[in-house]
């Protein structure tokens, strides 16, 4: 695949971002795309590997060695048609999947992996300018109909997919516009939000009709919507937050991760916040959780002028680099930074909150200690951190079960997800189907991509008697 001798020829390359000073002053996307010419060349750098490995580490299966050989030849038509044969939003993946697949190039042996993100990204937004990405509704229409509850990337997959088949779908949505943690969870910097309503104004075309403002389960009972549809898919995600039990937990000023990214989500869009206002602006945050949502938290708080920011992580600081002979072509274990992380914040591995204090009913300061490898607190190594905004970014436990899950009655699993397997993905409720962190809990945008691809072909099959739909 690619030139034979690319991968000799050509270094790596990958796009560039705006100067912190300046991307701190908005919320806009900040990366500078490769061009056509250097994207080609990174094309040809893909090897004739025998084995492209690529594969283990993609999820949907993206069928990359064909479409970096296409974009080396400059057939971008033909390699957007490989691309979406797999990948229902490769402009998702393609700005926020942390690539499990260059981590499993062969050239990452020597650390040098083709820029297989870089590659998927343009593609499709070279689709989307030439004007060759269009609604596909060419099927003829069964007469079913299908509901599916959640409209995170989960949730769309499977209802484009759905509708591709012919089905009427309906998606339900409880807050105002469709997009789940695409559009409430991620920041604008990472994700804009008009790539989401441009592929959402495509499933419209379509003929999938969003329902949004409605909480199945609470505002419509969940008997409305088995009497109404033939199958019915719960994408829900994943939303039960990790808490915090220590002494302090209740003052003002200590929020969920989610409350605070939601908000400044809805406020840069121009939606009604909700609530209280949550802003970072003028004090000292302290985020604890060093994954992604917490990353996103340090971003924001950053943009809303936060005096300082740091972030806690309960377990250890990893290695700047992995070993290979060990690793690879497997997700390595390694430090990863974020942009958010290099526009400033103070990052702290191996710690645990143990109280937090207030004054006036609001948090002035946490109280931390340092852990050992059993993550058990080590005495002597206590300190205190002034803390006017505290972010809880610990994960999250499982789907939330009140209102429409315990309405339905299904059975859960052992961590308390939906229980589903990944053959037919049904619940123990006839006609309804779980996918997405509802089902196999917290995860990638890509994991659910995957999932609500596959959930859509075994409801088409529950509702045909067999499928033409990939998996």
């Amino acid at each position: 695949m690619g030139k034979p001798t690319g991968f000799k020829e050509f270094a790596r390359q990958e796009h560039t971002n705006a100067p912190v000073a300046e991307r701190l002053k908005h919320y806009h996307e900040f990366t500078a795309p490769l061009d056509a010419a250097d994207l080609s060349r990174q094309g040809a750098r893909c090897m004739d590997c025998g084995v492209p490995f690529c594969h283990t580490g993609c999820p949907v299966n993206n069928i990359i060695p064909d479409w970096n050989d296409l974009i080396y030849r400059n057939r971008w038509r033909d390699a957007l048609e490989v691309l979406q044969s797999t990948n229902n939003f490769p402009e998702f993946t393609g700005r926020v999947c942390p690539a499990p697949c260059e981590a499993a190039c062969t050239l990452n042996l020597q650390d040098s992996p083709v820029t297989i993100k870089d590659i998927e990204q343009g593609i499709v937004e070279r689709g989307w300018a030439e004007g060759w990405i269009v609604p596909d509704s060419c099927r003829p229409r069964t007469g079913k109909k299908a509901a599916v509850v959640g409209s995170g990337p989960a949730g769309l997959a499977a209802a484009q997919q759905l509708a591709r088949a012919g089905h009427a779908v309906t998606v339900f949505e409880r807050n105002t516009k469709p997009g789940g943690l695409l559009r409430y969870g991620i920041p604008d910097f990472k994700l804009d939000k008009a790539v989401i309503d441009r592929r959402l104004a495509q499933m419209v075309a379509e003929g999938v009709v969003f329902r949004t403002g409605i909480e199945v389960g609470t505002a419509m009972p969940v008997a409305d919507l088995l009497r109404d549809f033939d199958a019915v898919l719960l994408t829900g995600g994943s939303e039960k937050p990790r808490d915090l039990p220590v002494p302090g937990r209740d003052f003002d000023g200590v929020h969920f991760a989610m409350e605070f990214l939601a908000q400044s989500n809805r406020r840069v869009s121009g939606e009604p916040i909700g609530g209280p206002e949550i802003l970072a602006t003028g004090k000292h945050v302290v985020v604890i959780g060093g994954g992604d949502t917490g990353s996103d938290c340090v971003g924001t708080s950053n943009r809303q002028g936060a005096l300082s920011v740091t972030q806690l992580e309960i377990m250890p600081k990893l290695p700047a680099a992995e070993n290979k002979l060990l690793s690879w072509p497997l997700w390595p274990m390694k430090l990863r930074s974020s942009t958010s992380h290099e526009e400033g914040c103070e990052r702290r591995w191996s710690v645990t909150a143990q109280s937090l204090e207030g004054r006036d009913g609001r948090v002035t300061a946490l109280n931390g200690i340092e852990v050992d490898s059993r993550m058990q607190p080590i005495a002597g190594t206590e300190f205190v951190l002034q803390a006017d905004l505290v972010l809880l970014a610990m994960g999250f436990v499982h789907p939330v079960h009140e209102g429409m899950l315990s309405a339905l009655g299904v059975e859960k699993d052992a961590r308390g997800n939906v229980k589903a397997d990944t053959e037919g993905y049904r619940t123990s409720v006839d006609k309804v189907f779980a996918a997405g962190d509802m089902r196999r809990g917290q995860s990638l945008v890509v994991w659910a991509i995957r999932e609500g691809r596959q959930a859509a072909r075994a409801v088409d099959e529950f509702l045909m008697g067999r499928t033409d739909l990939p998996r």
